[in-house]
């Protein structure tokens, strides 16, 4: 880290912790539905026959509220500030979780799952735009390596918790658990990029920004195309692995809960093998480009695995999970590719939509199992989503050690808006 004095080191590195964190206590409230799905359907009286689609609506309510809450948290990240940001989505998914321990039948549990997606959104992009603006350009990529890596082992709690106590004790831990860090929080600092950007006159947290200019918009695009397939692997492929166990004529029922469990372990090693290959190779593309790869791979070895027990069950998902481990690469990459006065708007934005692409991937995922079965289906969504991804990352410049102190112009002032 290129800076002179220890405090300011002190507090790079106490930023880069309490934005892990913050995402540790984000991913466990993210996963815990997946989790918890059949136990807390179960209490709340919803039919066996029902499980699999009411599930899809309740993840679907909670999707959209990532969507809702990528673009307001983005605004006010560049508008007011990244912290203001950090706390206000702390405060409103913890709140949420608590009330989600209360529920009691399925539109009240997708409405509180809304509320908890507003407040889930904003946290990442936050983190990650902090984090990127404070670092040397040289070793932003270990400062992004480190949140994504700890935050992913909230999948890991959330499933541990979930194991040993009652679902609702599950909502009420990530709800505490966010409050908690609310307090830890007071401590940090506003990024030097934003306050310079701030007393700027020009345009900030103007989303519509990245809809003026077909180059921007496409650049914009490309940066959620890239990672489409990641939550296809987490949202359908692991989610549903009680579903897709039956399809490949399990002697056990798989369970998604250690399905995550074990996806998002191999998440968490695959973030820092993808981060380490990006500061090693100088290029965030060709990471992005072997993880895609694999990832195709280890699809074809769970969807072809015939008969397969718990116990494989588990090795691929740490397989799958590794594969698509290029979370915090992907969410650097878009930081990297817009300027300070959108950057916030960019970074929240893009992890959430991809998130949010589970809705239109659900749908044509159901046309597919209509049409074929779920596991041909599942055969083709992969197919299609890695190839859309290969394309879009083909399409984006490398960004490795791109300096970000730049603003992007309204392009009706034609001027740099590309740099």
């Amino acid at each position: 880290m290129a800076h002179h004095s220890d405090p300011a080191k002190r507090n790079v590195i106490f930023l880069v912790i309490v934005a892990a964190l913050g995402y540790f206590v984000d991913i466990y409230d993210l996963v815990l539905f997946s989790i918890v799905r059949i136990h807390s359907f179960k209490d709340i009286g919803v039919p066996d026959s029902d499980m699999r689609i009411d599930g899809e609506y309740v993840i679907n309510m909670q999707m959209g509220g990532l969507l809702l809450g990528g673009i307001l948290w983005g605004i006010i990240g560049d508008k007011f500030g990244r912290i203001k940001v950090l706390f206000g989505s702390i405060l409103l998914y913890s709140l949420a979780n608590i009330a989600n321990g209360l529920v009691t039948d399925i539109h009240s549990y997708a409405i509180i799952r809304f509320i908890a997606g507003i407040g889930l959104a904003g946290e990442l992009g936050a983190g990650i735009t902090l984090v990127s603006e404070t670092m040397s350009k040289e070793h932003r990529g270990y400062g992004t390596m480190i949140v994504a890596t700890i935050g992913l082992f909230g999948a890991a709690t959330a499933a541990t918790v979930a194991e040993n106590f009652p679902w609702q004790t599950a909502y009420f831990v990530g709800g505490g658990l966010g409050l908690i860090l609310l307090v830890l929080r007071v401590g940090t600092f506003e990024s030097g990029m934003y306050k310079e950007a701030a007393s700027q006159r020009v345009s900030k947290g103007n989303f519509l920004m990245l809809f003026q200019g077909r180059q921007r918009f496409l650049k914009y695009l490309y940066c959620i195309l890239i990672g489409a397939p990641l939550w296809f692997v987490v949202g359908i492929l692991v989610t549903q692995s009680p579903e897709f166990g039956k399809a490949l004529n399990s002697p056990d029922v798989l369970s998604a809960g250690t399905g995550i469990f074990y996806t998002y372990i191999g998440l968490a090693v695959g973030d820092v093998v993808a981060g380490l290959l990006a500061q090693l190779t100088k290029s965030r593309r060709l990471t992005m480009f072997i993880f895609h790869i694999v990832s195709f791979v280890s699809v074809i070895v769970y969807l072809s695995r015939e008969g397969i027990t718990a116990s494989e069950f588990k090795y691929i998902c740490l397989f799958m999970g590794f594969s698509v481990g290029y979370w915090a690469t992907f969410v650097t990459i878009a930081s990297e590719q817009f300027g300070t006065n959108i950057r916030a708007t960019v970074t929240t934005t893009v992890p959430n939509f991809v998130r949010g692409s589970l809705i239109p991937i659900t749908l044509v995922f159901e046309v597919f199992v209509k049409q074929y079965n779920i596991i041909t289906a599942a055969y083709i969504m992969m197919a299609i989503l890695t190839v859309i991804a290969l394309f879009a990352l083909s399409q984006l410049k490398e960004s490795f050690s791109k300096d970000l102190d730049y603003l992007e112009e309204d392009p009706l002032s034609q001027g740099s808006v590309l740099s």
